[in-house]
């Protein structure tokens, strides 16, 4: 085989680190680009704030302190003198308050003057502050039901079985074990005490855990779990009776909205049925939520839409990132000629520094680009709501500010948006679109938009099923199959029709 040497022409995409690095920034999250910031400021000292306001008024203070100092000069000197003069005299009677000789029995603060009243506040304001700062510990279910338990008198084998019955109530308030294998459990250990506990003595305990707060806690399953609450009421609850009859043992024909068949197995007439579901909708299905609480979870736009003068402006939050510019200081340090290694680290830092800004603001740049583009294609969504969303896919973007699809899927991924309406993720405006009779077409939001109002106003004595939903739809010019409507329904939550019946 001969060797030869041939030369060809052709394109291909070079990922430079510049490059690499305006692709990672573009699909970072405000809150992940804040981290990224952070440790550039950090690890690079070319990089500083921009704070060209407060340096301004900074500048100005200090003048108008430089033109007072003459003035202040021989006054400060006489203060000072008086303050000397205040501070002799007073640690003179200080030091006549002591006397020569304590006896055995005094105590300090009977003889020593006590802190003063600054120290001793903020003393108190530390203990108050770190006391604060332990009250905001997250409660869990188990920490609230374990603090009653040591409450109850109970004898400690007793307290054990409530131990293993609280480990295994789940976030929502529900036993998730079963009782047979927490007696197995300890009919297992080497202990004659505990190889010899019955089922019968874990009953009783779980008896004991369920009239622990909250109402309807350690219950196996729903019909338990709201038994329990309703036999914590008063006796002479109203139809207390027929909720608990209904829940004890028609609870599937209440869940599948079966009120025909639930009133002639029950033997109950349908104004005393409506007041017993009345009185168990009013009971709490999953108690464990009272206790365990979420922490909430902050959404931090990366762009401002509203409307000024008639017209829709779009602007970047000031509050994402900072401002980033060339420590000036350090640059001037820099000399060309020299190449020490004091300097190549300066100039090393320097253009690191200069490609982060620049991929920062091509970032900003490509983002308002896009977002400036979905405001003025979803101006109806602005004016009117969901019902006037219009289609719109990443391609349309694309096309309309040059840009490739991949790179607009970064730029709408984790990115926000305030609006007037609501903060809404970029990725929310872009929907599959139906034709509709007319031959135009219609977006899969607006729809979605119209089968939850047209839900919201059905008669819930005749809920609209999918079908009846594809006519109405049909009327207002959208032809929408019964499985699309079915999927959307889904997608809302909303149950199916024979679940949405009321008896009124």
């Amino acid at each position: 085989m001969k060797q030869a040497l041939q030369l060809k022409m052709g394109q291909h995409l070079t990922m430079t680190p510049q490059l690499q690095q305006a692709i990672r920034l573009l699909q970072l999250s405000t809150l992940d680009l804040q981290q990224e910031i952070q440790e550039a400021l950090e690890s690079n000292p070319m990089l500083e704030v921009s704070e060209d306001d407060t340096t301004t008024d900074s500048s100005s203070e200090q003048d108008a302190a430089d033109a007072e100092v003459s003035n202040h000069e021989s006054v400060s000197a006489t203060a000072k003198t008086a303050e000397s003069e205040e501070i002799q005299a007073a640690d003179s009677d200080w030091n006549d308050d002591i006397p020569n000789e304590l006896s055995t029995d005094s105590n300090w603060e009977d003889t020593f003057q006590t802190a003063s009243g600054s120290s001793s506040s903020s003393s108190h304001d530390f203990s108050d502050m770190e006391m604060e700062s332990n009250d905001t510990a997250d409660e869990t279910l188990q920490d609230h039901l374990n603090w009653q338990l040591n409450l109850t008198p109970m004898s400690d084998v007793d307290q054990l079985i409530a131990t293993n019955i609280i480990d295994g109530i789940d976030v929502d308030g529900y036993l998730t074990v079963e009782l047979e294998s927490i007696l197995e459990h300890f009919n297992s250990q080497e202990d004659e005490q505990l190889s010899s506990i019955e089922l019968d003595e874990i009953e009783a305990v779980l008896r004991r855990i369920q009239q622990f707060d909250p109402p309807g806690v350690a219950a196996r399953d729903l019909s338990e779990c709201l038994a329990i609450q309703l036999q914590q009421l008063p006796e002479d609850t109203e139809y207390r009776a027929e909720a608990l009859k209904v829940v004890t043992q028609y609870i599937h024909l209440l869940g599948s909205h079966d009120y025909k068949q639930l009133m002639r197995k029950a033997r109950i007439r349908e104004p005393q049925l409506l007041q017993a579901i009345a009185l168990i909708r009013t009971l709490n299905p999953k108690p464990g939520s009272i206790i365990t609480s979420s922490q909430a979870e902050y959404v931090i736009p990366d762009v401002l839409v509203y409307k000024e003068k008639g017209i829709w402006q779009v602007t970047l939050n000031p509050e994402v990132a900072p401002k980033l510019r060339i420590n000036d200081s350090y640059a001037d340090l820099i000399r060309r000629a020299d190449n020490s290694p004091d300097n190549t680290y300066l100039k090393n830092h320097l253009q690191e520094a200069r490609w982060f800004i620049k991929s920062l603001l091509s970032r900003n740049d490509t983002l308002m680009k896009v977002a400036r583009e979905i405001v003025t294609r979803q101006e109806a969504f602005l004016e009117h709501g969901e019902e006037a969303m219009r289609p719109m896919v990443l391609h349309d973007i694309a096309e309309a500010v040059e840009m490739h699809e991949s790179t607009i899927s970064r730029v709408t991924t984790q990115k926000y948006m305030h609006t007037p309406r609501g903060i809404f993720e970029l990725k929310y405006f872009f929907s599959s679109h139906v034709t509709t009779v007319n031959g135009g077409t219609c977006s899969s939001t607006a729809i979605r938009a119209l089968i939850k109002k047209l839900v919201s106003a059905e008669n819930p004595v005749k809920p609209l099923s999918d079908n009846k939903i594809a006519q109405l739809l049909e009327d207002q010019g959208i032809n929408v199959a019964r499985r699309t409507i079915a999927k959307y329904r889904e997608s809302l939550s909303i149950p199916p029709s024979n679940e949405r019946k009321r008896l009124v």
